[in-house]
């Protein structure tokens, strides 16, 4: 065997085999592990960061221009040693800082060095009631007014602390929408304003009285039938279909309103046009309907594509629907067992009372007009008195009830005065 120097300067002993003897490899991997090798051609060191790391620009493997194997192991005769990947860690907390959040009201920040204490706190805390209310399923305007107090009796020593002018506007426009809310309260409870007199919950509030109204004015004049059976009917059957021309009722609904005409009545108004059935169904079938299964009817002229009459919503109709139903089938005219007229005429007189219960919108004694009255009840003029006379005997209108001079003038009772339109 014998010994010499490779080209690169190495030490090698040959052997047999061809290969190395163990002493030069041992040698050879305790210098590797050392770190003891050539350096680069370039005859510069390899850079160390802080953390170690030689920079790749001035690695061995980049000086010699030899390309790494795709093990990650260096080629032959380069002694480079492989980067290491980037190190990963947890991702570092509280690198953004969290946003703080300022208390407000009215669009304004409540400074924190607002004095005195107990003005701030009250600012903090209206701001947060004024937000909650915004979230309520259901307005609560004797709240809403309250607070609105509240802001205003706030906003004020709030301008006084500071004596800032659009403050002292902001607390007065507090005062005026306090006001406004207490008058609408008033009127939808049907209740002077300021709380004198008998709360009354009221069915109707005085914007869907003049919805009622209108639909009542919609029947006297263009009622395709001049008896009061079919006026009652054609009443009932718009307020289902008054939004988008149909509208479902059953047997026991038309058996209420008609009693023993309602078949005759319906098939009269279904022959004039007025009212479609599906075409599979009779009157007789409509009477027969139940509850779960109703019939469905259909109001050609109120149809989407005809002209509308009526412009409110399906809550407001309803509840129209629901106040018409109520008048109808009030017990004390079931027990005296009204006819269509009287009924008509109940309904009639709810929409058209003041809610202190007042018939007519004028001064005390300006009453209805009784030509309009009979034309919307299916009577003469002159009939009007008997079935007034029913009405104060079923206990709907006060004693006093008169027909003189073309107005019928009375007054309805108390139990009824929930049912007013509120004029």
């Amino acid at each position: 065997m014998g010994a010499g120097t490779g080209d690169r300067g190495e030490l090698f002993v040959d052997g047999t085999g061809g290969g190395r003897t163990d002493g030069v490899a041992a040698g050879r991997t305790r210098r590797s592990a050392a770190g003891v090798g050539r350096a680069p051609a370039g005859g510069g060191a390899a850079v160390m960061f802080s953390d170690g790391v030689p920079s790749p620009s001035h690695s061995p493997a980049a000086a010699s221009g030899a390309p790494a194997g795709s093990t990650g192991v260096p080629a032959e005769g380069t002694r480079s040693t492989a980067l290491p990947r980037a190190r990963t860690g947890p991702p570092r907390r509280g690198s953004r800082r969290e946003k703080k959040s300022w208390p407000k009201i009215a669009q304004r920040i409540v400074p924190d060095d607002l004095q005195p204490e107990v003005l701030r706190l009250e600012l903090t805390e209206l701001g947060d009631a004024f937000r909650a209310y915004q979230r309520r399923p259901e307005p609560d305007l004797a709240v809403l007014a309250e607070l609105h107090d509240r802001k205003a009796r706030a906003f004020a020593l709030w301008a006084d602390v500071t004596d800032d002018a659009s403050l002292r506007e902001e607390a007065d426009r507090a005062v005026a929408a306090a006001r406004t809310t207490r008058e609408m309260d008033a009127n939808r409870r049907g209740v002077p304003v300021g709380g004198e007199g008998p709360v009354i919950e009221r069915l109707l509030t005085r914007g869907q009285g003049v919805h009622a109204r209108t639909v009542l004015e919609h029947v006297r004049v263009g009622s395709p039938l001049p008896g009061a059976e079919a006026r009652l009917a054609v009443l009932m059957l718009t307020l289902r279909a008054a939004r988008a021309g149909t509208g479902n009722v059953t047997g026991q609904d038309l058996g209420g309103w008609l009693q023993g005409d309602a078949e005759r009545v319906l098939q009269e108004l279904v022959d004039v046009g007025w009212l479609l059935l599906p075409g599979d169904v009779t009157a007789d079938d409509a009477l027969m309907s139940r509850p779960e299964e109703p019939a469905q009817v259909t109001v050609p002229s109120l149809l989407a594509g005809a002209p509308r009459p009526f412009f409110f919503g399906k809550v407001t109709r309803a509840r129209l629907s629901g106040w018409a139903q109520k008048v109808v089938g009030d017990r004390k005219l079931r027990k005296k067992k009204a006819g269509a007229a009287t009924r008509l005429l109940a309904v009639y007189t709810a929409a058209h009372s003041r809610p202190g219960g007042c018939l007519g919108g004028g001064g005390e004694d300006a009453g209805l007009a009784l030509d309009e009255v009979a034309q919307f009840c299916g009577l003469r003029p002159e009939e009007v008195a008997e079935h007034a006379g029913l009405l104060t005997a079923a206990g709907w209108l006060e004693e006093e009830a008169t027909t003189t001079d073309g107005r019928l003038r009375g007054r309805l009772a108390e139990r009824v005065l929930p049912l007013s339109g509120l004029l």
